[in-house]
């Protein structure tokens, strides 16, 4: 007679397990098919509707750059064109203040010495064969590397040819900490950098305006600013730096964009007689 006895747990019949061989040789087929696959698929064509988005896009974040520099003076602007019907004629003439720092703080300094006392036209072409002996964007290593006599052949007489090498050797050694002067206050960037045979008030207010975009600098010793004061107020001469510093009072605390606007005024072209 069979027994009714349910079988104990050690008696219970094994359950049968999972079989890895059998997946793991399911996998190693699959593989081959995912390849072939892969392969067999066409090289997407660009969209021209995706292209011209990105070209779209591309103009919108220009547009919004451009609008964020008059925005960032459009305070000064504002400040400019209260104090008198000459200041809203000039800044109606020229439009918003477009003054943008140079990402190339020792490249701004060359430049400044480059520019001392000569025309616009005769620095932009000295500055053009410069970086094309002593690289570009200039920087002290090529400077040093050029040495007097790659300077001299750019185009630079003795003395600025000196004076930049001046410049190179005190960025390189640490002297002056370009990096650092957004740190610093107007007087004493002012000081490290006079301190350099070749860099004068002038050379360090133009690294004050178009390195660091510092708002309120008034460079007193700068033709171009004298003359457009003296036609401003329609003086018979040039005023002195005394007469400047009287003069732009009222622009505090913008005489950065006062110059700007100033500056614009001489650089735009002559109408024809």
């Amino acid at each position: 007679m069979a027994s009714s006895r349910k079988p104990t747990q050690s008696q219970s019949p094994a359950k049968p397990g999972p079989k890895p061989k059998a997946k793991a040789k399911a996998k190693l087929k699959s593989k081959p098919e995912s390849k072939a696959k892969a392969k067999a698929r066409p090289t997407p064509t660009p969209d021209p509707v995706a292209i011209e988005v990105e070209v779209k896009v591309a103009e919108v974040l220009q547009v919004v750059a451009e609008l964020a520099v008059d925005d960032r003076w459009a305070e000064a602007v504002a400040h400019l064109r209260s104090l008198d019907a000459r200041w809203a004629e000039r800044i109606a003439k020229v439009g918003p203040c477009r003054l943008e720092a140079r990402p190339d703080r020792f490249g701004t300094l060359v430049r400044a010495i480059v520019g001392q006392q000569i025309s616009s036209k005769a620095a932009a072409s000295i500055d053009r064969r410069l970086r094309e002996i002593a690289g570009d964007p200039h920087n002290p290593e090529g400077i040093l590397e050029a040495g007097f006599d790659g300077l001299r052949a750019a185009g630079l007489s003795g003395v600025k040819a000196r004076y930049i090498l001046n410049l190179a050797e005190a960025v390189r050694s640490g002297q002056v900490p370009l990096d650092e002067f957004h740190e610093w206050e107007d007087e004493a960037i002012v000081a490290s950098l006079t301190a350099i045979k070749g860099v004068g008030p002038w050379t360090a207010e133009m690294f004050l305006i178009f390195g660091l975009l510092r708002p309120d600098i008034l460079s007193v010793g700068d033709l171009g600013i004298r003359a457009g004061l003296k036609d401003h107020h329609g003086l018979e001469a040039l005023p002195t730096p005394k007469q400047c510093r009287e003069l732009t009072e009222t622009l505090r605390p913008y005489r950065t964009v006062a110059m700007w606007y100033l500056w614009q005024e001489i650089d735009a072209p002559k109408p024809k007689s």
